[in-house]
């Protein structure tokens, strides 16, 4: 395999209520939200990403939510894919397995900054990193918040460790 090279990075962005969350938000939790953010990290020809059932990978916008809504470009990485997947095998073996999935504190958001922090440096955009805080913030959020602790979302895909 070839050692050298710069590899591109992009974080896929979904929104998994598609284009709910913007019209509902308002009248829910008393102001507006773009999305329900679903992230993951697109680099050497594979799309990753943290879910209940741990670290998974798919071809580019394969998952079950179709092909995401936003392309941000985080730049490029010299970490070849030999060396990142030796990476991503111990994160599922550790931080990001499937039993430290919380929909709220540890989910794919969490997981894509964290990685893409690793190949290129850069974090993913805020507004997606804060959007649990920002509704955890309103009287309804803090009404769901027993109902999401107890929620875990799986988009499919294959498990980095081999599993299903």
């Amino acid at each position: 395999m070839d050692q050298t090279g710069s590899y591109s990075v992009q974080v896929y962005i979904y929104d998994v209520t598609k284009g709910m969350a913007r019209q509902l938000s308002p009248v829910m939790i008393g102001k507006q939200i773009e999305g329900v953010w679903h992230t993951a990290i697109v680099v050497h020809g594979k799309e990753f990403f943290f879910g209940g059932a741990g670290i998974n990978h798919c071809a580019p916008g394969n998952t079950v939510l179709g092909p995401p809504d936003l392309t941000v470009d985080l730049g490029n990485t010299e970490v070849p894919e030999e060396v990142f997947m030796e990476y991503l095998t111990s994160l599922g073996e550790s931080t990001f397995s499937g039993d430290k999935y919380h929909l709220l504190d540890h989910n794919c958001n969490t997981f894509s900054n964290e990685v893409a922090q690793f190949l290129t440096g850069r974090k993913i955009p805020s507004y997606v990193t804060d959007l649990p805080s920002e509704v955890m913030s309103t009287p309804f959020g803090q009404a769901l918040r027993p109902f999401l602790d107890s929620m875990t979302i799986t988009p499919g895909g294959n498990n980095i460790r081999g599993q299903p």
